[in-house]
């Protein structure tokens, strides 16, 4: 009898199991992003919401923006809302990864509370600097630090963020000091480098790009692992002789406890859109390029920046809280 009960309880959870992936999209589908309209995550999304909504056209998918405490708040939103495949959300390294280095008291834990469904995309960040600094190389640029330690600031776009932690590794491989100035948005550093109130910044490509080709900028270096096929003869910063590494790489996440069915189901979906032909050129407009990778490769990612960042951070004694 018990043997029986056994048995049967088993058939249950096996159909049960291919039934939850089959059931998503329920009716409505919310896609927190945790930075504001406009943003590079926000388009990211946008992007998602409207390729499901054809899918799908049963069911309604909205984005929300949370913007707040460096991507924290939203992201927070997601590690806290129903397990049901109703919510998932899109992030970068700061909340997910960054940011458990930062904040002392962080209200998720981006290991158990956050399921990771896909990498989406990886994004150039560009190192520029002002055209008064007359340097054409980051081999120049490493002997002009290396000479006058603590004299350059450079700008980023907040205390922890990539744009900061990218220029502190630089200044830390080269054996240097630099001088951090923090600012709201990608434009109002790079207005601050034109101005020339700073030095230089590492900025996503998209907002370094168009200053770079009025002239009012210059580009020695991307900041990924390989050359950007939208920026083919700018080097890498390892190429160049720096050994840093800077991806400013986004993803899909769900709730902590979401069923793998119902993950690996969004995950199927999420992968072929972001590598469809109809996400390309709104990709190519923000230096964007598609990745679509498994959770298990996602969660890597996110462990490995860890690993990354935290002997910068504590190299260079970046604190927020």
């Amino acid at each position: 009898m018990f043997k029986r009960l056994a048995l049967t309880c088993c058939l249950l959870f096996t159909a049960a199991v291919p039934a939850l992936a089959q059931d998503w999209p329920p009716a409505q589908v919310k896609i927190i992003v945790p930075f504001g309209a406009g943003s590079t995550p926000d388009v990211v999304a946008r992007i998602l919401s409207d390729q499901l909504g054809k899918k799908y056209p049963n069911s309604v998918f909205i984005v929300e923006n949370k913007p707040g405490a460096s991507g924290n708040l939203g992201t927070d939103a997601v590690a806290k809302a129903a397990p049901d495949g109703a919510t998932i959300g899109i992030s970068i390294g700061g909340p997910l990864a960054i940011n458990t280095l930062l904040f002392a008291n962080l209200p998720y834990d981006p290991s158990k509370d956050i399921a990771p469904i896909s990498q989406l995309i990886t994004q150039p960040s560009a190192l520029a600097v002002s055209p008064k600094l007359k340097v054409d190389s980051i081999a120049d640029l490493i002997i002009l630090l290396k000479v006058n330690p603590g004299k350059y600031d450079f700008a980023s776009i907040g205390t922890g963020s990539l744009s900061q932690l990218a220029m502190e590794a630089v200044a830390i491989k080269a054996g240097s000091k630099l001088v951090h100035v923090p600012y709201k948005s990608s434009p109002e550093a790079m207005l601050a480098v034109i101005r020339g109130d700073v030095q230089m910044a590492c900025m996503p490509a998209a907002s370094v790009v168009p200053q770079a080709k009025a002239g009012k900028v210059k580009i020695l270096a991307v900041s990924t692992a390989k050359r950007s096929p939208y920026l083919p003869d700018v080097p890498t910063l390892k190429e160049s002789g720096i050994d840093v590494e800077a991806d400013a790489w986004m993803g899909l996440i769900a709730p902590g406890a979401t069923p793998k069915p119902i993950i690996d189901k969004i995950n199927e979906d999420a992968v072929a859109i972001i590598k469809s032909p109809a996400a390309h050129d709104k990709l190519a407009a923000a230096l964007m390029e598609p990745v679509g990778s498994t959770p298990e490769e996602f969660r890597t990612l996110i462990d490995g920046e860890i690993a990354r960042w935290a002997p910068v951070i504590k190299a260079a004694n970046v604190k927020i809280n």
